[in-house]
């Protein structure tokens, strides 16, 4: 099987690399397109089958027609498309409308996903493509989504009852999958805290990402103070890249709190052992990896209502979503991992093996497949 991957954020994460890699395992031919205006903003060195095109300019971005024909423009001009058995889009409107055209064209069935950015962005505040969100994925022969909460809020907000039916038979919810490193090194009980300091009501709190706004962390602060003064004594650690310096600044002033640099995974697992619960409150969040790679290290986890990582189990299960507006929602999921924190931990260390990319990669080989056996059909208006 021969598949473009059409992933305007292949870049800025090695995630999408891996699922790729795991994919060629299963003798899937695969070739990355990867739209950008500056092709220096990159984490990760591409392998040779990936192309990068710079094909549009910053300020393209605010006409989108304007945009996609540019992208268009520079996949054409690249790849022979008729050669592909499918294509598969990582994002509903940059990468989905590019596929949808291409597969009106050479009749090349293609898969889309919705991610933070079609959720949170562009059928939020760009209601004038809308319309072109439904249509994108009435003509998907499948649609992939991160979590069952962003499946949710999709069908309950913005696909109209008329195409739910259709829609829903066609949607499945893949998450995203952690490094093999993580899973390849759970941790271990000698390795978990010790519960005598836990039951004298001393906790060590951790934060790994980037630092900036949305990913809300002034908030654990503030949440932090409360349990203070009821009398627990907690460390929190901060580990990321800065990317607001004026976020960054009020982060430190608090006594209490440590930063670190971005660490490699094979120091952070080290810290991760040293702490008790991982809390990242974000604004929105696609997925949110770290919560997965925390939970291999027995981290119970506080994440964000209604985003990405919610609802990828039952609700106290490997920890609480919360209300990131909600300063003593934080404080209450905090004291309630705390009753059962032993569960928790062990739940934990077994419900992470959800996020390994060796079956994620072959449950999106299956439907690949399925696609093309039931020899791709769809025409919507």
């Amino acid at each position: 099987m021969k598949l473009l991957h059409i992933n305007c954020n292949y870049l800025g994460t090695p995630l999408h690399q891996i699922m790729a890699e795991h994919l060629t395992n299963l003798n899937i031919e695969n070739h990355i397109f990867v739209p950008t205006y500056d092709k220096t903003q990159t984490v990760i060195k591409s392998n040779s089958n990936v192309t990068v095109s710079e094909c549009f300019a910053k300020w393209d971005r605010l006409v989108f027609d304007h945009k996609q024909t540019k992208i268009l423009k520079s996949i054409d001009s690249q790849f022979h498309i008729k050669t592909f058995d499918c294509i598969h889009a990582y994002t509903l409107f940059t990468d989905g409308n590019c596929a949808m055209r291409l597969s009106e064209t050479y009749r090349v069935p293609y898969v889309v996903a919705i991610r933070n950015t079609d959720v949170n962005y562009f059928l939020k505040y760009m209601v004038h493509l809308r319309r072109r969100g439904i249509k994108i994925m009435r003509n998907a022969a499948a649609i992939f989504f991160l979590s069952d909460s962003y499946k949710n809020q999709i069908f309950n907000k913005y696909v109209p009852k008329k195409y739910q039916t259709e829609l829903l038979k066609k949607s499945y919810v893949i998450p995203n999958g952690i490094d093999d490193f993580w899973l390849n090194h759970l941790v271990k009980n000698m390795d978990l805290p010790h519960t005598c300091r836990l039951m004298n009501k001393e906790l060590n709190l951790i934060y790994a990402g980037r630092i900036d706004r949305n990913k809300n962390i002034i908030t654990t602060q503030k949440a932090i103070k409360i349990l203070e003064k009821e009398g627990y004594k907690i460390s929190f650690t901060v580990i990321g890249k800065i990317e607001n310096k004026k976020v960054f600044n009020r982060i430190i002033s608090d006594k209490n709190t440590n930063y670190l640099e971005p660490l490699p995974k094979e120091e952070l697992i080290d810290i991760y052992r040293k702490n008790d619960i991982f809390v990242m409150p974000s604004f929105t969040e696609s997925f949110g990896l770290v919560y997965a790679e925390a939970m291999s290290q027995g981290l119970p986890v506080i994440y964000t209502a209604g985003q990405g990582f919610d609802g990828q189990f039952e609700e106290g299960t490997v920890g609480y979503h919360i209300d990131p507006k909600n300063i003593y929602d934080i404080v209450r999921a905090i004291k309630k991992i705390l009753i059962n924190y032993d569960v928790f931990c062990e739940n934990c260390k077994i419900k992470v093996l959800k996020f390994s990319w060796k079956s994620i990669a072959e449950t999106y080989c299956e439907i690949y497949n399925s696609i093309l056996l039931g020899r791709f059909t769809n025409e919507q208006n």
